[in-house]
């Protein structure tokens, strides 16, 4: 299938372009704050979602800013954008906000110089190549989307390495139906 070795390769180049310094700071970050808050709109926002879930298993208190059940971000929070663009309002204004109050902000964008990188303190960037010649592939910010959930799980090995949690801890927090 063309379309699947296009999106894996894409994501893959996107993935691995990372700075590894910001994905540092992004570690230390979350295993340092005393709550972690995670925005997104669209299908960026579920990529968030997804990471949500990883760091609930990890035991890290998140949240998922707009949720009913979301308390107030403090200073000691850290706050996690997701955009595209970098320039989806409601991430902006979420930064500026979390900023406002003190709480170190973390954007994940695929853009450049953009109002969410600006109001940001650090930038974990994902590029995405654009392909005029194979658009369908990979349409809107399928490749950005894909991208942001690999890149977080990516990272979910060496924040339980960071916590001393092994698989085995991860499994007692995970959401059991009955």
């Amino acid at each position: 299938m063309p379309s699947l070795d296009y999106l894996t390769d894409a994501v893959k180049r996107s993935v691995s372009s990372v700075d590894p310094a910001a994905v540092k700071e992004l570690i230390d970050g979350i295993v340092s704050s005393k709550t972690v808050f995670i925005y997104g709109s669209g299908r960026s926002g579920l990529a968030g979602q997804f990471f949500c879930v990883r760091l609930v298993q990890l035991g890290i208190d998140v949240h998922f800013v707009g949720e009913m059940t979301t308390p107030i971000i403090t200073k000691d929070d850290l706050t996690i954008l997701i955009s595209n663009t970098g320039n989806t309002m409601s991430a902006v204004q979420t930064a500026n906000i979390a900023r406002r109050i003190g709480s170190r902000v973390i954007a994940v964008t695929a853009g450049t110089d953009t109002k969410l990188t600006i109001a940001s303190d650090v930038i974990i960037q994902l590029p995405m190549a654009r392909d005029k010649e194979r658009p369908r592939y990979a349409p809107l910010g399928t490749i950005f989307e894909e991208s942001a959930i690999v890149f977080f799980d990516s990272i979910i090995p060496d924040i339980m390495e960071r916590l001393g949690l092994t698989e085995s801890d991860m499994r007692k927090r995970h959401a059991i139906w009955v």
